[in-house]
């Protein structure tokens, strides 16, 4: 790729993120948690099912419980008894049926259930309307889940429906890999905290509650580090702190080269930089490395800027050094909806919404204002959508779309 005199010592990204996962640490301390607290966790070993899922046939219906061998339509069945979930029957005469509800045993004898809106009601029995076949409505024990069955394997990020799996076997608790002690730290002398009143020059500080949520989303334990001043010493001082204190450190300005920027040079004097510009748009200040030994990210100041770079290089480095074995989410190919007549030298990650025609066809809409200071777009947009470096774009070609969904 011929990048522009500026852009020569840019790394693609498909470049940066093996080379940066390659040189992360593996979590590999784990601990148990109780099954409520678990969404968002990454499993610490493998989980085998104890029982059978469900442990008993039981009824998919309300009706009765019959011997299908015994179907006759001009046959009028007693009921013998009456079951509900909950309830364990007896066993089922021969020639009787048995009222049974959703979810309760199917009684000993029996081996299907018959819908109650295929039966006719009589004052001594029911007449059954329709053939019975065996296994009819009934759930078979271990239909979903058989003892010994593997459930999860270790490294896979819990889903809510998850939870529920494991609770159907029994569990209470799960063992989880530690969560990450992430130091977060921004720097800039321009930024003030939300309900304080803003001094000429100032901005309010967003890209720390933006960074906190989406750390806090991959279940960090986040040690919250504060404003930095733009001052090399002070810089060093926290950064210093922050490797005692921490497994990784995320902070947000001064990567760049100004006079004002002093995150790289600290970082520099504490261990070194690994990786440090990348080929992207928005987000080309992004810098990764090592301070005192532990990894340290540093993220443009920018809002979108800060945030691109965390979902595409930070999020799958932090899930990647918990172990899980799934670090990013599938992307979608949907047609542009809009033309570019040629992207620049940088790989661009485009804010978008999805939109549908009347047919329920869709198509990506860019956002007219692109810039990385624009933070309110990644609350109006779906997604992005990626533009490769030097690429025409027309209406209908299909671009790779990441839904921030998948993301946050």
């Amino acid at each position: 790729m011929n990048l522009h005199p500026a852009d020569r010592k840019l790394t693609p990204i498909a470049e940066a993120l093996p080379e940066l996962l390659a040189s992360l640490p593996r979590m590999e301390e784990t601990e148990e948690v109780p099954l409520r607290v678990a969404v968002g966790r990454i499993l610490g070993t493998e989980v085998l099912a104890g029982i059978d899922v469900p442990p008993h046939a039981n009824s998919a219906m309300d009706g009765y419980a019959v011997r299908a061998v015994e179907f006759s339509k001009e046959r009028i069945f007693p009921i013998s008894q009456r079951i509900a979930a909950g309830e364990v029957g007896n066993s089922l005469n021969t020639g009787c049926v048995a009222r049974i509800f959703t979810g309760a045993p199917l009684p000993p004898g029996a081996d299907a259930v018959v819908m109650q809106e295929n039966i006719e009601s009589l004052s001594e029995g029911i007449r059954i309307l329709q053939s019975v076949h065996p296994g009819e409505n009934v759930r078979a024990a271990g239909e979903d889940i058989k003892t010994g069955q593997l459930l999860f394997e270790p490294g896979r990020r819990l889903y809510p429906q998850d939870l529920g799996v494991l609770a159907s076997v029994g569990l209470s608790h799960i063992a989880v890999r530690r969560r990450l002690r992430v130091a977060l730290l921004v720097t800039g002398d321009e930024l003030a905290m939300p309900g304080t009143p803003l001094r000429p020059g100032q901005i309010y500080n967003s890209n720390y509650f933006t960074l906190h949520a989406l750390l806090s989303n991959l279940c960090a334990e986040v040690i919250e580090m504060g404003m930095v001043q733009d001052d090399y010493e002070a810089t060093r001082s926290v950064l210093v702190q922050a490797a005692e204190e921490a497994d990784v450190i995320v902070s947000t300005g001064g990567v760049s080269v100004g006079e004002e920027d002093h995150v790289k040079a600290a970082v520099e004097s504490l261990g070194g930089l690994d990786l440090w510009k990348l080929a992207i748009k928005p987000g080309k200040p992004f810098a990764s490395g090592k301070v005192c030994g532990k990894q340290f990210f540093g993220l443009p100041g920018n809002p979108v800027s800060a945030f691109v770079t965390f979902v595409l290089l930070v999020r799958p480095a932090l899930l990647f050094m918990q172990g899980t074995s799934r670090l990013f989410p599938d992307w979608l190919d949907v047609p542009a909806g809009f033309a570019i007549d040629r992207s620049g030298e940088r790989q661009e990650y485009l804010r978008v919404r999805v939109q549908e025609d009347g047919e329920g066809n869709a198509s990506l809409e860019r956002f007219d204002n692109q810039s990385s200071g624009v933070g309110a777009s990644l609350s109006l947009a779906d997604g992005l959508a990626v533009v490769p470096p030097k690429t025409a774009v027309l209406v209908g070609d299909r671009l790779k779309f990441l839904p921030f969904s998948e993301l946050v």
